[in-house]
């Protein structure tokens, strides 16, 4: 447990369990001593936390104003960043063509290139169809930022309705689909 607290410790980025697995050794048992480890740090000024299947240590929400120091921003993410980013959050791997579909507008390759510089999108590989487009994901980064275990964790249309994120034109046209009869039949 102590080899493995010590890995967590010394690690630059969250580690995953078979990277921890190579730090300990192969007669560790990894997965019991993370669960003892979170159990004993719960509560405490730090805490142990698995976020996109890699584990590390992170301030307890509860006390992260005290280390919070004010610093400048070099770049925020445009409205169309931030579009960007949703889309492939929800519908990864994603091409550069099926986010302009969405979108309704071309973007420009800067757009893509801030989401990687911040370490929130990778290429996904290439989609077996003509022309073979490149694709985009998310990454553990992502999920680290935004404080998500999984894609599972966003936020579905409901949440963002109560949160009152959603433009009025979009609850109208919704609205309003809901109330359109099938013409299917």
């Amino acid at each position: 447990m102590r080899a493995v607290e010590a890995a967590l410790f010394a690690a630059e980025a969250p580690l995953t369990l078979a990277e921890i697995q190579s730090h300990v050794g192969p007669s560790a048992d990894v997965k019991a001593a993370l669960a003892q480890l979170q159990q004993d740090y719960a509560g405490r000024g730090v805490e142990l936390v698995e976020r996109g299947g890699r584990w590390h240590f992170q301030t307890a929400a509860d006390l992260a104003h005290i280390l919070r120091r004010e610093r400048e921003e070099p770049r925020k993410l445009t409205r169309a960043g931030i579009e960007t980013l949703a889309i492939i959050a929800y519908h990864e791997p994603v091409s550069r063509a099926e986010i302009e579909a969405i979108r309704g507008v071309q973007i420009s390759k800067g757009t893509l290139d801030v989401l990687m510089e911040a370490g929130w999108v990778r290429p996904a590989g290439r989609r077996e169809v003509p022309g073979r487009p490149l694709t985009y994901a998310t990454t553990p980064d992502f999920l680290s930022h935004f404080g998500l275990e999984s894609r599972r964790d966003l936020p579905g249309i409901d949440d963002l309705r109560a949160a009152g994120l959603l433009d009025p034109v979009d609850l109208a046209i919704a609205e309003l689909e809901l109330e359109s009869p099938d013409d299917s039949d």
